[in-house]
């Protein structure tokens, strides 16, 4: 049953919401207990299934087994054992001191279960984008349904045979766009979704219309700034390592680089020296580097690689049969050219010098705001000048994506890029319901707080709300003494 396969509305995947529901609705998924239960089961199971996702990532996306290890599998693992160290103190509820005009009563937020979440995952990271997600939703006591994406059917599979058996709380429900809506339809409590600008605006759109919260990761453009006062050779590895992992297609990895013009040919040799050092001189044939997930996103980066005016100073060759497109850079394109104005979402990496960093926050600033925004520098004013000056969903300095790798670091972007975050604490809240709490005893029923107040009473008012106090108006009933 919990595999779910439906195109129409009020069908299986209906009546497992309704399941999942009544299970949060019973209260066992409160309890602290049973959400460190579910925490280990998926941990075992991730564990236990290593091989089996291995595999299927690498038939989807050609993804080699170390990088689906440490891009997928494990960092999964690692939040897993984040959440649970510091879950019990996340849960707790915060006391809230009720002041003079409260007592005796006393107030607090409690973090309850916030129902059914609809994950709607992509397929350029289907286990850590899909699964992710459902560490905060147990975390918090919530239930989870999984549309992993048709593009990544082998791991979709996958994970249908996977999260069930390790949790009561989730579901897999595999198909195209329809069982979206279906999930919408069937009611559930909250969005998350991870995908495209464009996409996520139509996601957005029909959860709106049914009052349904979003979490949504989308993309942009990150770039990278790469001033003269660093190693070019160290700065060019870290970037050549979180461009071209899963073959570019990253929406974190770095889009474009502007780099100081003193150091650029450098910089550009190195990147190419790193490229070589990595992937070999024919990457086609390295173990170690990805394929493009279908021919029609292939089409689009050849397109985009197209009336660039720029110069390819490495890669460029495509074998479509084989989904490859090698590992390519190109320094000073058109910054009118697609290629610097469209998410690449490829293997493919622009290089453009520029004067100063005042130069590089103007190209920066004409562009939506990215998820993230990579400093190499050692200048501490350069660091300023850039985090004061850009808008992203994350700025990190001297690397480019292994800030994914931080166990409980907050991911989430801003305007275009995305809105809300997930992973580590405020993944949890973002998929718990903060619930107000406020109880006073039956005794004593203070006259105070019960009209007619009169003027005293409303003296002694003004002084428990801390207002300043005012003569009475002219003219105002007064009232008893």
């Amino acid at each position: 049953m919990l595999r779910v396969q439906s195109d129409v509305p009020g069908g299986e995947l209906a009546a497992d919401v309704s399941r999942l529901r009544a299970l949060v609705r019973s209260g066992a998924t409160s309890s602290l207990a049973w959400r460190l239960d579910q925490l280990v089961a998926l941990r075992s199971a991730l564990v236990r299934d290593e091989d089996v996702l291995v595999r299927a990532l690498a038939v989807d996306l050609g993804k080699p087994a170390a990088e689906a290890m440490i891009t997928e599998i494990g960092v999964v693992v690692a939040e897993i054992d984040y959440v649970r160290r510091h879950l019990a103190g996340w849960v707790r509820g915060d006391k809230v001191r009720v002041g003079l005009a409260g007592w005796p009563g006393r107030a607090s937020v409690e973090r309850c279960p916030l129902g059914v979440v609809l994950v709607v995952s992509p397929w350029n990271y289907p286990v850590y984008l899909g699964v992710m997600p459902v560490v905060s939703a147990l975390a918090a006591g919530s239930c989870a349904v999984v549309k992993p994406s048709e593009l990544a059917p082998a791991t979709a599979a996958a994970l249908a045979r996977l999260l069930p058996a390790a949790t009561p709380a989730a579901v897999v429900a595999e198909g195209g766009p329809s069982v979206v809506h279906e999930a919408l339809s069937a009611g559930v409590d909250h969005l998350f979704f991870t995908g495209s600008t464009a996409v996520g605006r139509i996601v957005a759109e029909s959860a709106g219309r049914l009052l349904v919260p979003v979490t949504l990761e989308l993309g942009g453009k990150c770039p990278a700034v790469v001033d003269a006062t660093v190693d070019p050779r160290a700065a060019a590895r870290r970037i050549v390592w979180g461009k071209f992992a899963n073959a570019g297609q990253t929406c974190v990895a770095p889009d474009y680089v502007l780099v100081h013009q003193e150091v650029a040919d450098r910089f550009a040799d190195e990147v190419c020296a790193a490229v070589r050092a990595f992937y070999g001189a024919d990457p086609r044939r390295s173990p170690d580097y990805g394929r493009i997930v279908d021919k029609r996103h292939l089409d689009r980066l050849l397109q985009i690689l197209e009336g660039h005016a720029g110069r390819v100073v490495l890669g460029g060759g495509c074998d479509p049969d084989d989904r490859y497109l090698a590992p390519t850079v190109v320094r000073e394109p058109a910054l009118s050219s697609r290629l610097m104005r469209e998410e690449i979402f490829g293997p493919v990496l622009p290089v453009v010098a520029v004067a100063d960093v005042p130069r590089a926050l103007e190209v920066v600033g004409a562009l939506p705001d990215p998820l993230a925004v990579y400093a190499f520098t050692r200048d501490a004013g350069t660091i300023r000048a850039l985090r004061d000056g850009t808008r992203s969903g994350g700025f990190f300095v001297n690397v480019a994506k292994s800030q994914l790798g931080i166990a409980g670091l907050a991911f989430g972007g801003i305007g275009q890029s995305g809105t809300g975050s997930s992973r580590g604490r405020l993944g949890v809240e973002a998929l718990s319901q903060h619930r107000s709490l406020y109880a006073r005893p039956a005794w004593p029923d203070l006259a105070l707080h019960h009209p007619p107040y009169g003027n005293l009473g409303t003296w002694l008012l003004r002084r428990m709300l801390h207002m300043p106090g005012r003569p009475r108006h002219e003219g105002a009933p007064t009232g008893r003494s």
